[in-house]
């Protein structure tokens, strides 16, 4: 019988060890995260699947937090948790409609000169003459300066900071100093553009409303933390998962470069292979539940590894073999059900277009350490903390 897992910085350095080894020997487990938080954790996809669509899951913040010890709220105690992602219909449905129009592909596509440009612009600051860290320098500051873009934001360095104790783990006074100062930051951009609207989405935001009924305050706060948090870091471990994934298999790197239009079938197979969310975020049941041969009794946390269902054997040919050509290729890296993530098409967008610029940039990448990559200390977000490359230009 497996014991008891404990989903500590052990396990973020290293989840595809567990993870293996429970979806053979407990695909149900039980497990602990967040140092003393007992939960279900779910390995295989088609039970991982059926779940991230079941409405007997809610992820009804403030009923989640009833559920947290008091000593261990950090993971929604903050104001800035009120968003979609952390709300069960109707007010999901209601506070969904009022983004998605943002997130269409034909919205998005507006935004690929955008892109392309910012793309273009990195790239050249980049140090052809000594390794450089591909995360701090392009695959981080890319999706950041997109989403500035996109929400209007003037000061762009400032909030990947402030974000760092929502990402990573961190205690609950280090979210809460976090969130004390995205508030401050983020209500002054909301005033500002209260006084100066423009065609930002943050102004979209502010204006926006569904059968006459407008944001809140606290909701406009909550709305834009989870479009900057979403909107941005998983692209960054898309592009550094990505761009590791091709170093350390060469022969699909000189495929994608012998043949570029590979690059949409390529980001889907980056997605599943190095799914930028391990665990997606809190759910907990409803009522009892029956998942595989496990009873889950009501009010319990159930955790789902989108990193383990999209390595499982079960529903992929060879899950730990990168195959940019493969289909059909069905991840769950975006989630699945109402949740499915909002900003998917941005997110593909902007790793196809950071991932053929590099290429084109620089005719050979060479990782240049021997060390292991350290991952990020976080039970959501799955990428490297740095990815050390040599670049060399055509």
């Amino acid at each position: 019988m497996v014991e008891i897992a404990q989903l500590d910085p052990s396990f973020t350095r290293n989840p595809m060890n567990l993870l293996r080894r429970l979806q053979t020997e407990a695909p149900v487990s039980r497990a602990v995260m967040w140092g003393s938080v007992p939960v279900w954790l779910v390995t295989r996809y088609e039970e991982a699947k059926a779940l991230l669509a079941d409405p007997r899951l809610s992820k009804d913040r403030d009923t989640g937090l009833n559920l947290l010890p008091p000593n261990n709220s950090g993971e929604l105690a903050t104001e800035l948790t009120r968003h979609m992602l952390q709300a069960d219909p109707p007010d999901h449905t209601r506070l969904r409609k009022l983004v998605v129009k943002a997130f269409t592909a034909r919205a998005v596509e507006q935004l690929r000169p955008q892109i392309e440009a910012i793309a273009d612009e990195l790239l050249n600051e980049i140090d052809t003459g000594a390794p450089v860290d591909l995360v701090t320098s392009y695959a981080g500051p890319l999706p950041v300066r997109v989403i500035s873009e996109l929400l209007g934001i003037p000061v762009r360095s400032r909030f990947r900071a402030v974000l760092g104790p929502f990402l990573n783990q961190s205690s609950g006074e280090q979210k809460q100093a976090g969130a004390d100062e995205l508030i401050t930051m983020l209500t002054a951009l909301i005033a500002d553009k209260r006084r100066q609207p423009g065609t930002d989405l943050t102004s979209a935001l502010i204006e926006a409303t569904d059968d006459g009924e407008r944001l809140s305050e606290t909701e406009l706060l909550a709305t834009l933390t989870l479009l900057i948090i979403a909107g941005h870091d998983t692209t960054v471990n898309l592009i550094a998962n990505g761009v590791l994934a091709l170093l350390r298999n060469p022969s699909q790197l000189a495929a994608l470069r012998a043949d570029p239009t590979l690059m949409p079938a390529a980001v889907e197979e980056f997605l599943r292979y190095g799914s930028p969310v391990n665990i997606a975020t809190i759910r907990f049941t409803t009522e009892a539940i029956h998942v595989g041969d496990v009873e889950i009794g009501p009010d319990q946390f159930v955790m789902i590894s989108l990193l383990a269902a999209n390595h499982d054997a079960r529903h992929f040919t060879a899950p730990d073999e990168l195959d940019i050509t493969r289909k059909p290729n069905s991840h769950l890296a975006f989630g699945h059900g109402i949740h499915h993530c909002v900003g998917a098409a941005l997110g593909r967008m902007e790793g196809r277009i950071a991932l053929t610029n590099l290429l084109e940039r620089f005719q050979r990448l060479e990782l240049a350490t021997t060390e292991p990559i350290e991952y990020r200390d976080s039970t959501i977000i799955h990428g490297p903390v740095t990815l050390p490359v040599r670049c060399h230009p055509a």
